[in-house]
């Protein structure tokens, strides 16, 4: 395939699912700035780098992880650059009003290590299969499902100790 054609391919694919890449991507950073500048540096890579894309069936899972180590660089970066975090600014600081927060799904999701949220959004969030994620990951489809049972293992434990507390 030449590279215009690669290219074009590319172009459209990322159109097509600009929503899904976006929520991925804002899923890591949790900022509609962050998540913008990934895609954009994603599609700059993955521009790069068409030539070395063989198959172009693969496009959807290459992509994929090219999205998901954009998003972990820059938060890499980012945790280099923050020394305190803002939760723990609000954890010393005084309070107003000492109101008790609503615990949700995406809050538990941000508290799993990242190898564990990763194949859950993936999975539930993006609609990807099993044999799709151990391609965007480079793991294998083993390595995907321990990951995934673990994960929604710790989020239901997780869940059961927030109901206990009277959550």
């Amino acid at each position: 395939m030449k590279k215009k054609d690669q290219e074009e391919l590319l172009t459209d694919f990322v159109m097509e699912n600009k929503e899904k890449f976006y929520r991925l991507a804002y899923s890591y950073v949790k900022n509609e700035e962050d998540a913008l500048d990934i895609i954009q540096e994603s599609i700059h890579k993955a521009l790069k780098g068409i030539h070395t894309l063989e198959n172009s069936q693969a496009l959807k899972s290459w992509f994929f992880r090219i999205v998901v180590n954009t998003s972990l660089d820059l938060l890499r970066k980012k945790k280099k650059e923050m020394v305190v975090d803002d939760d723990t600014i609000e954890f010393f600081s005084p309070k107003k009003n000492d109101t008790y927060e609503n615990v949700d799904l995406t809050k538990l999701l941000n508290e799993l290590p990242p190898k564990y949220r990763t194949v859950i959004i993936l999975k539930f969030f993006e609609d990807l299969k099993i044999r799709e994620i151990a391609e965007v990951l480079n793991e294998k489809e083993n390595t995907i499902k321990t990951r995934l049972y673990k994960g929604l293992k710790m989020l239901r434990i997780e869940m059961n100790d927030i109901s206990y507390m009277g959550g």
